[in-house]
């Protein structure tokens, strides 16, 4: 959980920015995307092949360079 302690003379802007960083850091939002709909058995299996060959693709393009 992202926490941002105000110090006596920050700016809420700059608190602000520091929190969004450490949400951003924390991946928080990818959390809450992928829990925000139920995902079906087959859902769940086809969106992780596509992430498999798009893993390998990126693997074979870094290796042929």
């Amino acid at each position: 959980m992202a926490q941002v302690i105000l110090g006596e003379n920050e700016g809420i802007e700059s608190a602000l920015r520091r929190f969004k960083r450490q949400v951003s850091k924390a991946d928080i939002f990818s959390d809450i995307k992928k829990n925000r709909h139920f995902e079906t058995p087959l859902q769940k299996e086809k969106r992780k092949a596509l992430s498999r060959r798009k893993k390998r693709r990126f693997r074979s393009r870094a290796q042929g360079q």
